[in-house]
């Protein structure tokens, strides 16, 4: 890395040396991937070969150990990602791993008839809470894998578990999709296929293969569990309280159907139904058995023909499941594939903590800026965009991918530098009044949208005798570096072409500084300004909200690093509300979510809470990543 840096360095002598380290940075985890554990080992220093020895592999002995070009880039793709492992439609079967049966062949070839060897991925969320930055990489993996090979990906909602799903959900679910860019082939949910289920459920009984077990739910936690007494009971016994279970004649709790295989984490016969008596959302009171998981998932997958079932790694632990219910069954088998998840260091994405951070008044909603969920990062201003390219950066690998939220900021930055149209605010106002004013009447100025390409248009706004800068722009008594408007030090106004030179400060009873006196000339005319500042004229009042991280520590869910809980680690300096900015003229018009850079002083967004009178800005980063962030 440190070679890198320094030819980095060396051919941008100018640039800001921390935006090439989070250059570096980002390009070489998008090479190699994160560091896995070996490469965390500690290394022990070996005397450094002579130079002679190092050049000694010829060409010729690169090419006889067989270390082509070719092998080191399929090496450098394979830690990029695990998408080249994967296998090609209707040859489920060459996965490691995969059960073969005497029907697979059959089945596989009856599945390329239905789907004419078409990729078929899908997006699987539970409708029972909001989305996070975690999905937006499993939304990118899922629906760009099929959109690279010209497939197609459904969003299917898994709505077992009626207690916990809300219509809010859903809605957010399809919205934050679309925001990302995708269009799903089909919105699926799986209780439309809850007929199909069940009479696959009564065909495991019959098959010998599934129980009506009356142990209680604290006697199923753990790996360790007994065998269940009514694991051998008669086939026919079964079937008769399965159907009791649908007809509603236990309570919830009092039975299950169970699947008869062990897991690879040593879980025993998983469950496959359970009772619940609370009305479903779509299909209300029709059913008072619900499947789980672990039996709907990949039932699913075969009924919509799923080519390549991409899962976070969690869920590795049920792969054996997967397959062997297929197989139970003797329907076509998808293949289920594992990657890393997505997390962010000083961020809880965990839905149960986010209401705890709700409940106790630390944040607004799921949409609160200073969350992570993707409704909090819309609002906050990310751009879609920016969000997809921070995950293609980081690639799907098998190891879980822990990020610093400031190479997510960095993807920010790139995309609203080009798309954001720059404009000028005032948080801390000063007034400032131009004695020597060279019109009777206010000037339209024009400035350009983006200073760095004219041909994207100019907009107006007023110059008049009264303009506010920024309170920290001035200082009557500077330190050594200052470059703002002191005693015998002028400054530039940006756009104007006008230069203004301090003449008298106006002191209120306290002692503060209440306005400036100035006299303007043109910048042509003297010596340029060792400075250009940002001002406003005939402004806007606005209210605009600064952020900063929630937490104080990189893992605010660590017991060893916040041993209080993570709701003892609260940066109560997160949210800084201005409730009377200033801002040009030009954004009056503005809309929600629409976005600026205000110069000098970092990216904003119009905030929904924003009303007819009362622009409210979100600011969304700061022009430059902040040096004190670790």
């Amino acid at each position: 890395m440190g070679l890198l840096m320094g030819e980095a360095r060396a051919v941008l002598k100018w640039a800001d040396g921390k935006m090439i380290k989070n250059e570096v940075d980002m390009q070489v985890l998008h090479l190699l991937g994160p560091k896995l554990e070996a490469d965390l080992e500690k290394k022990f220093k070996v005397a450094k070969a002579r130079l002679e020895e190092t050049d000694r592999r010829t060409a010729k002995d690169v090419v006889e150990n067989g270390e082509t070009a070719d092998q080191t880039l399929s090496l450098m793709e394979q830690l990029r990602g695990e998408a080249l492992k994967f296998h090609k439609p209707g040859e489920n079967y060459k996965t490691p791993g995969y059960v073969v049966t005497p029907h697979t062949m059959n089945l596989l070839k009856q599945h390329l008839e239905i789907t004419g060897g078409q990729v078929r991925t899908r997006f699987p969320p539970e409708p029972n809470g909001i989305l996070h930055i975690g999905h937006a990489k499993a939304i990118n993996f899922n629906f760009g894998y099929a959109k690279a090979n010209n497939g197609i990906c459904f969003l299917r909602f898994d709505d077992t578990n009626p207690e916990k799903e809300e219509a809010k959900f859903f809605t957010a679910i399809c919205d934050m999709v679309a925001w990302l860019g995708y269009t799903p082939y089909k919105v699926t949910y799986a209780s439309d296929y809850f007929d199909q289920l069940y009479a696959w459920a009564v065909e495991l009984i019959r098959r010998g293969l599934a129980y009506v077990c009356h142990q209680r739910g604290e006697e199923l936690k753990g790996h360790n569990t007994l065998p269940s007494p009514w694991r051998d009971r008669p086939m026919e016994e079964s079937l008769l309280l399965f159907e009791a279970m649908r007809k509603g004649k236990f309570s919830e709790g009092e039975a299950t159907l169970r699947m008869k295989l062990v897991m690879e984490d040593g879980k025993m016969d998983p469950v496959a139904y359970r009772v619940k008596y609370t009305p479903h959302h779509r299909t209300g009171d029709k059913w008072c058995i619900y499947p789980t998981y672990d039996y709907t998932h990949c039932l699913c997958d075969s009924i919509e023909h799923i080519t390549h079932s991409l899962c976070t790694k969690e869920f590795q632990a049920r792969r054996s499941s997967y397959f062997w219910l297929c197989n139970a069954l003797d329907v076509y088998c998808p293949v289920q594939w594992e990657y890393g998840r997505l997390n962010l260091h000083y961020a809880v994405v965990s839905k149960r903590k986010i209401l705890q951070l709700v409940a106790t008044g630390a944040v607004r909603d799921w949409d609160d800026p200073r969350l992570f969920t993707l409704t909090a990062l819309r609002r906050r201003g990310f751009p879609p965009e920016a969000i997809n390219n921070f995950c293609a950066r980081v690639g799907v690998t098998v190891a879980q991918t822990t990020m610093e939220p400031h190479l997510l900021e960095a993807c920010v930055r790139d995309v609203l530098n080009d798309t954001a149209p720059r404009a000028m605010a005032v948080l801390e106002s000063l007034r400032v009044i131009i004695t020597n004013f060279p019109a009777a009447k206010s000037l339209d100025i024009q400035v350009p949208n983006f200073p760095a390409d004219e041909t994207k248009g100019f907009h107006q706004v007023p110059f008049a005798p009264i303009v506010f800068i920024e309170r920290t722009d001035f200082k009557e008594e500077p330190e050594p570096g200052f470059k703002r408007l002191a005693w015998g030090q002028p400054v530039g106004l940006r756009h104007t072409g006008y230069v203004i030179e301090l003449q008298h400060v106006v002191k209120g009873p306290s002692g503060c500084v209440e306005s400036l006196e100035v006299t303007c000339r043109r910048a042509d005319a003297g010596e340029k300004p060792k400075a250009f500042i940002h001002w406003v004229s005939q402004p806007l009042m606005c209210e605009v909200r600064l952020y900063e991280r929630l937490f104080q520590h990189k893992n605010p869910e660590d017991p060893t690093e916040v041993p209080g809980g993570f709701l003892s680690d609260l940066n109560l300096a997160s949210l800084h509300v201005v409730d009377a900015a200033l801002v040009d003229c030009s954004v009056a018009l503005a809309k929600p979510f629409d976005k600026f850079q205000f110069e000098r002083l970092g990216y904003f967004s119009v905030d929904p809470d924003s009303h007819q009178g009362k622009l409210v800005f979100n600011r969304t980063v700061t022009l430059k990543e902040d040096p004190g962030k670790v």
